[in-house]
């Protein structure tokens, strides 16, 4: 694994060259601009790096508590698309007062915008557009304190009522083209923000499970899945320090007390053909397991369970990247996210603290549950170099 070393003073330089040489979004304005450029002096003023020691993340010797929500989107397909400079920076200025530490956002929601993909399957790249929007959120994540975890993919991309889900079909069923969309987005992904502490992991895909079982999803093999995630997690890891997981939708497919662990490490490295990259980098650094309520009969409630009992396996940290704020029943996100912090999960991001409201709650029904953990925990977990307070 690459270690970098960190010169956090000259991270601001940095990331004025990167978003300068990428060109403006069609979005923004010279009041946008004022703001970005005042940003971009405000960040870089200590390093954040999340490691990995054990079961728990770390910034120096600090332990960290992801206190997260899921922002997916502001409108479908930002990045590249319709993003709204002024929403994200109101937005994660406003996560951070509450004390949120950490979003998960889709960069890549249903394939059709910012990437650049051949009707056959082979990936080019992505946009202009979508870099320098993708510029302007990872400096308002470090200006706001935000880790991000990146979406790069969703079951989205297959699905049949997509412009293009042939395409993303054929990306995974063919290794050459898997190696592409690695080797064209993922990689300069990763290099272009290793130096950004807050771009904490990438999320390889939103629940994979739905390609495998789903109709409209192609119904594919797991083993195109597990081949693409061990090359990108291999390569994440030889060309960066960021970190790597899948945002699986059911605990079956996490678990060898259930279907089987279709992201350990061994499974990883057993699919691992290519030649390209380093077997041994095949790997994820977390799990993060997604839950809802209809899944309580089959499989329990993680909340109230370690993430062993719950069926992990122990040997990783594990966060619940993706919940419901509301829910039926006698469902509460804040004595949730209490009972995860309290079993020993790393994390919880609930769903959804942006967009249109699908039923699962909104911003205004996490923010207490993140208040509550921000006021009862050690501020060092959530905020380990110290919570600042933006000057802009």
């Amino acid at each position: 694994m690459k270690f970098r070393k960190i010169i956090s003073t000259a991270l601001a330089g940095v990331m004025l060259l990167c978003t300068s040489a990428c060109g403006d979004s069609s979005s923004s304005s010279v009041k946008e601009l004022e703001v970005d450029k005042k940003l971009k002096e405000n960040a870089g003023s200590s390093p954040a790096q999340v490691v990995v020691d054990g079961t728990d993340f770390k910034v120096g010797d600090q332990k960290l508590w992801i206190n997260g929500v899921n922002t997916p989107w502001d409108k479908w397909n930002d990045f590249g698309g319709g993003f709204n400079f002024e929403f994200w920076q109101e937005h994660f200025s406003k996560l951070h007062e509450a004390g949120c530490n950490a979003a998960r956002v889709w960069i890549i929601c249903d394939g059709t915008t910012g990437i650049d993909i051949s009707p056959d399957g082979t990936v080019n790249g992505a946009t202009d557009a979508h870099w320098s929007d993708l510029d302007d959120l990872f400096t308002l994540a470090e200006t706001y304190q935000i880790y991000i975890m990146a979406t790069v993919q969703s079951f989205d991309c297959f699905k049949d009522q997509n412009a293009n889900y042939q395409a993303w079909r054929d990306m995974i069923n063919d290794q050459t083209k898997t190696e592409s969309f690695i080797d064209n987005y993922i990689v300069p992904l990763v290099q272009r923000y290793d130096k950004n502490d807050y771009l904490w992991s990438v999320d390889l895909c939103n629940e994979p499970d739905w390609i495998v079982e789903n109709d409209e999803c192609g119904k594919l093999d797991w083993l195109g899945l597990e081949r693409y995630y061990a090359m990108a997690s291999a390569a994440i890891h030889e060309n960066s320090d960021v970190l790597v997981t899948v945002g699986l939708g059911m605990i079956k497919y996490n678990s060898d007390k259930q279907q089987g662990n279709k992201i350990s490490d061994a499974e990883l490295q057993s699919v691992m053909t290519s030649e390209k990259y380093d077997k041994g980098y095949a790997y994820v650094d977390f799990y993060s397991v997604h839950w809802y309520s209809w899944m309580q009969g089959m499989w329990g409630y993680p909340f109230s369970e370690s993430p062993e009992d719950f069926g992990l396996d122990g040997t990783k940290p594990a966060v619940i990247g993706e919940c419901p704020a509301v829910s039926d029943g006698d469902f509460d996100i804040t004595k949730a996210y209490e009972e995860a912090y309290n079993n020993g999960w790393d994390g919880v991001q609930a769903w959804k603290s942006s967009g249109q409201d699908d039923g699962c709650g909104l911003w205004a029904d996490i923010e207490p549950a993140i208040e509550k953990i921000a006021s009862t925990v050690d501020e060092k977990e959530l905020f380990p170099v110290g919570k600042s307070t933006p000057a802009i």
